[in-house]
């Protein structure tokens, strides 16, 4: 993934000195390292916010859902 090195705004955090070594073994951009892995994990909180909403959403209608699927089994048959 390049780079974009448009529209950024200079911050300052504060991190352990043995994260800030591990980050430059990965990649001695610290600035493209933390932004590539912050959307990573703003990505995957989304992801799990979505995957809590479907299954309250198949909780919800379970009760018919397994209803279709013994009605749509009863009418399959072994040859």
């Amino acid at each position: 993934m390049e780079y974009n090195y448009l529209v950024r705004v200079k911050t300052s955090v504060t991190l352990p000195a043995e994260l800030l070594e591990s980050i430059d073994h990965v990649d001695p951009n610290r600035s493209a390292f933390i932004e590539r892995a912050s959307k990573a994990y703003l990505a995957r909180l989304e992801k799990a916010r979505r995957d809590q909403k479907d299954l309250a959403i198949i909780n919800a209608n379970a009760e018919s859902l397994n209803r279709e699927a013994e009605d749509v089994l009863g009418y399959q048959s072994l040859p």
